[in-house]
């Protein structure tokens, strides 16, 4: 049986629009299984994860503001790349990884009830 997990982030659909989003994603799954048999137990979990656990281009998602500033700094780097480089080892070449400055880490303490 067919297995389709969706993760969004928390309160951005209604109940009412996850509903048809999962019969939906039933009705893409059907043809690849071979068999309308196969639609009753096609299994669709969406899954609303907090804001705070989701990350973009190595930074914490802060809804549209995030998504509109990572467009931006990929068309940048788009702009940035000469030629067209269509394998792994030309665009890194052509884009090679800048070195970042060090992200501080906070000590994680264990507590003592956990530890034991």
């Amino acid at each position: 049986m067919p297995f389709v997990n969706v993760k969004l982030v928390d309160g951005v659909f209604t109940t009412e629009q996850k509903h048809p989003m999962a019969a939906a994603l039933t009705d893409v799954m059907v043809p690849f299984e071979g068999s309308e048999a196969f639609r009753k137990v096609v299994w669709v979990l969406i899954e609303e994860l907090h804001t705070d656990g989701w990350h973009i281009g190595g930074e914490p998602f802060r809804g549209p503001a995030s998504l509109l500033d990572h467009l931006g700094r990929s068309k940048a780097m788009f702009e940035s790349i000469d030629g067209h480089p269509v394998t792994r080892p030309g665009l890194a070449a052509a884009a090679p990884v800048v070195q970042q400055a060090p992200v501080a880490v906070t000590e994680h303490v264990v507590p003592e009830h956990v530890a034991s």
